[in-house]
């Protein structure tokens, strides 16, 4: 019974940049992918902020660049090509001091052939108010390419501690124009049909809370992430939009990477399947996931996987119908006829193993191994 790391599970993916290369990672080890972007990346345009800012560093160079974020780096000397400007910036940034906001932002220096002086070591902006405080700037031009939020705030600390700043604009963030994925994938986590979220920029996770909240459903969606939904977070500045209102503790990579937040995922859910003896068959359960021994497989929905877990909890003991609706319909439901109906199905897609789940009569359902 071989099956993915992420067979039966569901992980939703709130990134709009790179969304179908991380589905396509996580699809890959078996997961069902839930795409609900709730960021859009807006580039901007060539002849507006980014080459004042260019062409102000050009003609009075700072003595330190401070890069915020790989793609900002990449989008930088990209348009500075388009606005004719590439060799100049190239020699200007080959010759002062690059401070790296993390490791991505410094593989993208690395790969344009750019040495860069320091790395914030847990990818951080006070990490690097820190460090540069260390330093001391009182009276120095620096220059700081901005993230999608802006970075504002890094901009003023810096400018507190008495230095010139120039900021590059690359990109922006907002929310995206059309948030009904979105909700569609909120929803989702609240009625637990997701078992995992996953986040690549802090604004992301606070415009996901921010729609929950307008749709009236920010403390549902507060109690789903506290509970039974994972989060990951790709860097530790991305997990600080969780951390910070003690939402969730979300899982951060050691490598805040895509890749090793995928890796990551993986190894998190690969140890919660199992393998259990029901009607004289051996199954595997993993997420929503059922496996037989001869390579068939079927998806269970939630209530049926819940009816099954609560059955498989305590395997003999006789569970009635109204305990069932208390359980798995959380008191929202009364008729028990809905959960003869859920067991019937549940048989079914049980198939060799079906007969495992008994019916008592006049008393309810119970699970046995043979």
């Amino acid at each position: 019974m071989t099956v993915g790391p992420l067979s039966g599970f569901t992980i939703g993916v709130t990134a709009d940049r790179r969304a179908d290369e991380q589905m396509k990672l996580l699809a890959g080890r078996g997961a069902h992918c839930l795409h609900g972007p709730v960021i859009k990346t807006h580039a901007l345009g060539s002849e507006d902020q980014l080459r004042l800012a260019t062409e102000m560093m050009l003609d009075d160079p700072p003595v330190l660049v401070v890069l915020t974020t790989g793609l900002g780096v990449r989008g930088w000397l990209e348009a500075a090509e388009v606005l004719q400007l590439g060799d100049e910036l190239r020699e200007l940034l080959a010759s002062v001091d690059l401070y790296a906001r993390g490791p991505k932002a410094t593989g993208a220096l690395t790969t344009a052939g750019l040495d860069v002086e320091w790395t914030a070591p847990n990818a951080r902006y006070d990490d690097i108010i820190d460090e540069l405080d260390e330093r001391g700037i009182d009276g120095d031009r620096i220059a700081v390419q901005l993230d999608g939020a802006g970075a504002g705030e890094l901009c003023d600390r810096f400018e507190k501690m008495g230095a010139d700043v120039v900021r590059v604009p690359v990109y922006r963030w907002s929310m995206p124009g059309d948030t009904s994925p979105a909700e569609r994938l909120i929803r989702a986590t609240i009625e637990r049909r997701v078992d995992a979220l996953t986040f690549t920029a802090k604004p992301a996770v606070d415009n996901f809370l921010e729609i929950a909240e307008f749709l009236g459903v920010g403390d549902e969606l507060a109690e789903a992430l506290a509970s039974h939904v994972a989060t990951f977070c790709v860097g530790p500045v991305c997990a600080t939009g969780l951390t910070d209102g003690d939402i969730a503790t979300p899982f951060v990579p050691d490598k805040h990477r895509l890749g090793a937040m995928v890796q990551q995922i993986a190894r998190h859910f690969a140890v919660l399947g199992d393998d259990v003896r029901l009607g004289g068959a051996t199954i595997r359960l993993q997420g929503r996931l059922v496996a037989f021994e001869d390579g068939v497989q079927a998806l269970l929905t939630e209530r049926e996987r819940a009816i099954l877990d609560v059955l498989l909890e305590r395997p003999g003991v006789v569970r009635s119908k109204h305990e069932l609706l208390r359980l798995v319909w959380h008191g929202s439901e009364s008729d028990e006829h809905l959960v003869e109906v859920t067991v019937a199905r549940l048989r079914q897609r049980l198939g060799p193993a079906a007969q495992g789940i008994e019916t008592v009569i006049r008393r309810g359902y119970r699970a046995s191994a043979d």
